[in-house]
């Protein structure tokens, strides 16, 4: 397993996880990192991705309410996810893309997945 994503659960309208992706090997610190997202019947979509330089892009659906960040240390992505809203509920994936990538908010630019976890969020 190359990327793997935790920290997803049931919370309710408001409230706030912190989604993890732990990648299996020290070379995506020199990846850009991205997390997506994708709910029942609809495509996946951007959420928010960190540069290998620390650089962060969001959606604008997410913008002030989550945060990405990584620990290159630990070889960690996290996505801290605040202010939950019904419609976030979704499986959230964590993906790497290689540096140079032409645009992070595109699921072809990545080159690795993690398997998903998922967040539901009660009204």
């Amino acid at each position: 397993v190359q990327l793997q994503a935790s920290g997803g659960g049931l919370v309710q309208a408001g409230g706030s996880l912190r989604l993890s992706c732990a990648a299996s090997e020290r070379r995506f610190n020199n990846y850009n990192m991205g997390w997506f997202r994708q709910a029942p019947g609809k495509e996946r979509e951007f959420v928010a991705a960190i540069t290998w330089i620390g650089g962060t892009y969001y959606a604008d659906s997410v913008k002030g309410r989550f945060t990405i960040a990584r620990d290159k240390a630990v070889n960690m992505v996290y996505l801290q996810v605040n202010s939950l809203k019904p419609e976030d509920a979704a499986v959230y994936y964590c993906a790497a893309a290689a540096k140079g990538s032409p645009s992070l908010s595109t699921t072809s630019t990545y080159n690795y997945w993690g398997q998903g976890t998922l967040v539901t969020v009660s009204s």
